[in-house]
């Protein structure tokens, strides 16, 4: 199979799972495995073609962030929106500095550490959609900055593949009273300055290998995986309106269920 298809069919998964709770790296390192993908380029290929799905956000809550960056001079709320984003972002930051290569070399080579994080990811979701407190926030962009922290915090815990940075960001905004529309929100709003680094981190770190050839590659998942979340992002927050976060802890532990079986039968 050429290249590019392979590029395409990552691009799709990317676009599919970056912003539902599930874990995009997580199943983007089991598609790699599926389908044979053993070059460590294909490692640096899954985190930059997230950028890709991060872009979907931007364009379709542009008039908002457009508004909040034309008003920070002079709107205090404005402000405080853009500083609990950052404050929320900095503490993966700065672990994800700290431990890129134990997270790119010893946790991205761990399929069963990948399932098995599914499955756990999958019951807390459906434990947290039961009976999280009641939610005292309803508008992503007021959030106190003392509660973004918080949800920072629970972002760290992504850094283990097959644990799903917006699903820990989902939870701990939920645990912090935050509304579940406004708790996705949120996620995708941090996921912004969080994706942009790391494509930056691993784009710099991996420059000479990616002037040889493999920014083709790149630009078609980024691409694909843009078309895709677009889509997703509108189909998740009318899910999570109506249905809640249920299905999509069921489809983790489905998951995560048949991959274990799998490498057993392995």
């Amino acid at each position: 199979m050429s290249d590019w298809i392979y590029a395409v069919i990552l691009g799709v998964v990317e676009g599919l799972t970056e912003f539902i709770p599930v874990s995009s790296t997580g199943m983007l390192l089991l598609t790699k495995q599926a389908l044979g993908l053993t070059d460590v380029n294909w490692d640096t290929f899954i985190v930059l073609i997230q950028l890709g799905a991060i872009l979907a956000v931007v364009v379709l809550y542009f008039s908002r962030l457009w508004k909040v960056v034309l008003r920070l001079p002079s709107d205090p709320r404005a402000r405080r929106f853009a500083l609990s984003v950052i404050v929320a972002f900095l503490p993966a930051a700065v672990l994800g500095v700290l431990l890129h290569d134990l997270i790119k070399q010893v946790l991205f080579e761990s399929p069963r550490v990948i399932c098995i994080s599914l499955i756990l990811g999958g019951v807390v979701l459906l434990l947290i959609d039961r009976y999280a407190p009641h939610p005292t926030r309803d508008d992503a962009m007021a959030l106190p900055l003392p509660t973004s922290l918080v949800i920072g915090f629970f972002q760290c815990l992504a850094m283990i593949p097959g644990v799903s940075r917006s699903g820990a960001t989902i939870v701990g905004s939920m645990l912090m009273g935050v509304e579940k529309r406004a708790a996705a929100e949120f996620s995708f709003f941090l996921a912004i300055p969080t994706m942009a680094g790391a494509f930056t981190v691993d784009a710099w770190k991996n420059r000479h290998e990616l002037a040889h050839g493999h920014m083709g590659l790149v630009a078609i998942g980024f691409v694909v995986s843009f078309i895709v979340a677009l889509g997703v992002i509108r189909a998740m927050l009318a899910i999570v309106t109506r249905r809640g976060y249920a299905p999509f802890g069921w489809l983790r532990i489905a998951i995560g269920g048949v991959g274990l079986a799998l490498l057993m039968r392995g």
